[in-house]
C-alpha cells in the first residue's frame, strides 16, 4: 500500500479545498465542492471564498443567498454553516441523529423538556413569520413556563429544520438574525432517507484522503467504519501507519507542489474536519489557534501549513492587518504575506483611506 507523507496529504487536502491556487468558479459551486462552510459569524464564509476564488465578488454570494441557492443553517456538528440549498435538503435527515444527540449537553437545564411538544409548538410559531431566537424562546416560555428558556431555544435550533432569514446588510445576515422553516424558504421538501454513504464520498472529495475518525469529527456521525468498508475507495497509509481512504481519481498533487500563502477566517472547516490535524497545523501551534472558550482564530498558511494568526482593524479610516507569526518569517514570505494581506484588507474594508500590514512583537 502506498505511503503518503504528511506533505503529500497536505497538498491533496489543499487541492480539494481550492487553496493551491484561486479558481475562476462560481461561489455556489465552491460552497458545494466544500460540502458547506462553517459560519459562526456571517462574514467567515465570505473571507473563505475570497481566499479560494479568483476575482471573488461578494455580491455574487449575496445574490445566491437572496435567490435561495445557498442557506445559512444549523448543519454539521450542530453548528452554523453556509451550505447549498440542495445539500441542506439532501443531508438534513442524515445529520438528524447528531442534532438530536446534541440535546444531551443541556444536562439539568433540560429538566421537564418534552422535545416532541416543543418542536410542534416552535414549528407552528415559525410557520407564521420569521423570528429571532429571543422571540422564539419568549413565545415558547409562555407555553412551557416550567422549562428553562435556553433549553427551549436549543431544542428548537437542533430539531426544527430552519434557515436564517437574510437581511439587506453586508455579509447578508445581522448579528441577531431571524429564522424561518427551511422547506418553506427553499420551496422543496427535505430528502426523506439518510444518505450517510453519499456524505462520506462528499467528505472525502472535499477533505480527503482521510480516516473514518476524520469523517466522524467533521460530520458528528459516529461508527463510520462500516460505511467506508462498503464503498469502493482507494486506500493509502499515512506516516503513522494508519489507513487513509479516498475517492477514486481525486487530485493528489506531488508533495512538493507549491502552495501560496493564504488567509483563513475564524472557524474555517480546514482546521476542524480531521481527528488529527497535522496535515494542516503542527500540534505545538494548536493551543494558540483553538481557544479554551471554543473559538478558532483566524490563521494564515505558509507552504500549506498554519504559520500564524491574523486580525484586522479599522480605526480613523486606517485599515490594519496584524500578523502574529509562530516562528521566523523569511523575507520572501513576508513580502507575499504583505501583498496578500493588503488585498484582504481592501476586501474587508473597501472604504478605508489607507491600508497597512504589521507584524506583532
Amino acid at each position: 500500500m502506498v505511503v503518503m507523507s504528511t506533505r503529500a496529504v497536505n497538498r491533496a487536502t489543499l487541492a480539494r479545498q481550492v487553496l493551491l491556487g484561486r479558481e475562476a468558479v462560481a461561489a455556489v459551486d465552491v460552497v458545494r465542492r466544500l460540502a458547506g462552510m462553517q459560519g459562526q459569524e456571517p462574514k467567515h464564509p465570505y473571507v473563505g471564498l475570497w481566499s479560494r476564488i479568483d476575482g471573488f465578488d461578494e455580491g455574487e454570494l449575496d445574490r445566491a443567498v437572496v435567490g435561495r441557492e445557498v442557506v445559512r443553517a444549523t448543519f454539521l456538528r450542530g453548528t452554523l454553516h453556509l451550505v447549498t440549498a440542495g445539500d441542506y435538503l439532501r443531508f438534513r435527515v442524515t445529520l438528524a441523529p447528531v442534532l438530536e444527540a446534541g440535546l444531551k449537553v443541556l444536562g439539568e437545564r433540560g429538566a421537564g423538556l418534552e422535545p416532541e411538544k416543543v418542536v410542534a409548538a416552535a414549528a407552528k410559531l415559525l410557520a407564521k413569520e420569521p423570528l429571532t431566537f429571543t422571540e422564539v424562546r419568549d413565545a415558547l416560555q409562555q407555553q412551557f413556563p416550567e422549562v428553562n428558556e435556553r433549553a427551549l431555544g436549543f431544542c428548537t435550533r437542533m430539531l426544527v429544520p430552519l434557515v436564517m432569514y437574510p437581511a439587506d446588510v453586508r455579509w447578508s445576515w445581522t448579528a441577531n438574525s431571524k429564522f424561518t422553516p427551511a422547506e418553506d424558504w427553499i420551496g422543496a421538501k427535505l430528502h426523506k432517507t439518510a444518505e450517510a454513504a453519499e456524505l462520506v464520498t462528499r467528505y472525502l472529495a472535499a477533505f480527503g484522503p482521510a480516516t473514518p475518525a476524520d469523517f466522524q469529527t467533521w460530520s458528528g456521525l459516529q461508527k463510520a467504519k462500516p460505511l467506508f468498508d462498503e464503498l469502493e475507495l482507494e486506500t493509502f497509509k499515512d506516516e503513522g501507519g494508519k489507513t487513509l481512504y479516498d475517492v477514486p481519481d481525486a487530485p493528489r498533487p506531488d508533495a512538493d507542489a507549491p502552495a501560496p500563502v493564504r488567509f483563513l477566517p475564524e472557524f474555517d472547516n480546514l482546521l476542524l474536519s480531521h481527528a488529527k490535524r497535522e496535515r494542516i497545523i503542527a500540534d505545538e501551534h494548536k493551543p494558540a489557534v483553538f481557544t479554551k472558550n471554543l473559538r478558532v482564530k483566524s490563521t494564515y498558511t505558509v507552504d500549506g501549513f498554519v504559520a500564524g494568526l491574523w486580525t484586522s482593524e479599522l480605526k480613523r479610516g486606517v485599515a490594519t492587518l496584524t500578523l502574529t507569526p509562530f516562528g521566523k518569517t523569511l523575507k520572501k514570505t513576508q513580502t507575499e504575506l504583505e501583498r496578500e494581506g493588503t488585498a484582504l484588507l481592501h476586501f474587508l474594508e473597501p472604504n478605508a483611506k489607507s491600508y497597512g500590514v504589521v507584524t506583532a512583537g
